[in-house]
């Protein structure tokens, strides 16, 4: 009795059996890290996304047996450093840390060296509210003096940033928007140099990062008058929100986070995001951000994401509002 003809011969029926061994092998992602991984930080050494950078991957390289060695390449407010990690491979070996440049750098700069789509994030990891200081001897004493004294008399304050198109600024303009104030802005080659003239009362006010101005409050020589995130913060209690306040609709705090080059395996990205969670969740890493003012605030790869593109917006439509745009 004759078997039925089989269709594969024996070289076919080989091959569909290696083939069915080594799918699973090649469907497998590579193996990740096996080198050393580059942190680029778009800030100059010191500040807090510096500060924050070598905090987080000091402890990214004992979780994934890899060096991280932090890159810092300052420029254009932090678009040089993103233009780097947007041309980088994405292949997990370039990250970037990630600051509120990458949402507010679209809506002012008219040509951004590196386009936003280049970037992708991977994960938020804290936020830091900013502060709205005046000097004590101006006789302000309330949000609502700075907003009384400003309508009596519109342009004749003037308030103080670290640059044009910063996070500073736009925090001031934001406040106008929300209060409907005019008053003159006076920007200054860096946050310090806008401390100064605010303790020399040059200006009238000014917002900044909680971090860089907190031992000015604490020795009594500024006067915080409100934080401008939804909730108080831990540094200073008894500070209020902009919101209670009187100024409704004001969310801005000086986050931080990961990003990465648009296309990074979507393995990567998930054990990255693992990995921060823990890192993030860890009290003695919490303890070293709140010393600097922050607070922990992990937001997975989808989450960071919706938080950046409502991020965008507002600082779009204050950009529109305030008539900045930047080369």
């Amino acid at each position: 009795m004759n078997l039925p003809h089989c269709s594969l011969s024996r070289r076919g029926l080989l091959a569909a059996g290696t083939a069915l061994i080594a799918g699973p092998v090649l469907a497998q992602a590579p193996a990740w890290p096996v080198r050393p991984i580059r942190l680029v930080v778009p800030f100059p050494p010191g500040g807090l996304i510096d500060t924050m950078g070598r905090l987080i991957g000091t402890r990214l390289a004992q979780e994934l047996g890899q060096p991280v060695v932090v890159d810092n390449k300052p420029g254009a407010g932090g678009n040089l450093g993103a233009a780097e990690a947007a041309r980088a491979a994405p292949d997990g070996y370039t990250l970037l840390m990630a600051s509120p440049a990458l949402t507010i750098s679209p809506a002012v700069y008219r040509n951004l060296p590196y386009q936003p789509a280049q970037l992708a994030p991977v994960a938020l990891l804290g936020r830091v509210p900013n502060v709205l200081l005046v000097n004590p001897v101006s006789g302000l004493q309330r949000v609502q003096d700075i907003v009384a004294r400003a309508k009596a008399a519109p342009g004749k304050l003037n308030y103080a940033s670290n640059g044009n198109g910063t996070s500073l600024h736009l925090s001031a303009e934001l406040f106008k928007s929300r209060t409907g104030i005019f008053v003159t802005h006076v920007p200054y080659r860096g946050a310090a140099a806008a401390i100064t003239a605010l303790l020399s009362s040059e200006v009238d006010f000014m917002f900044d990062n909680l971090p860089s101005a907190i031992g000015q409050i604490q020795s009594g020589r500024l006067r915080a008058l409100a934080v401008t995130t939804p909730e108080r913060s831990p540094a200073l209690p008894s500070v209020p929100t902009l919101a209670e306040s009187g100024v409704a609709g004001f969310d801005v705090s000086a986050w931080f986070g990961m990003a990465a080059p648009a296309g990074l395996p979507p393995a990567v990205t998930a054990r990255l995001g693992e990995v921060l969670q823990r890192i993030v969740r860890l009290p003695e890493v919490a303890a070293a951000m709140q010393r600097q003012g922050a607070e922990p605030a992990f937001l997975d790869e989808r989450a960071t994401a919706r938080f950046l593109a409502a991020d965008a917006a507002q600082w779009k439509q204050v950009a529109a509002y305030a008539k900045i745009a930047l080369d």
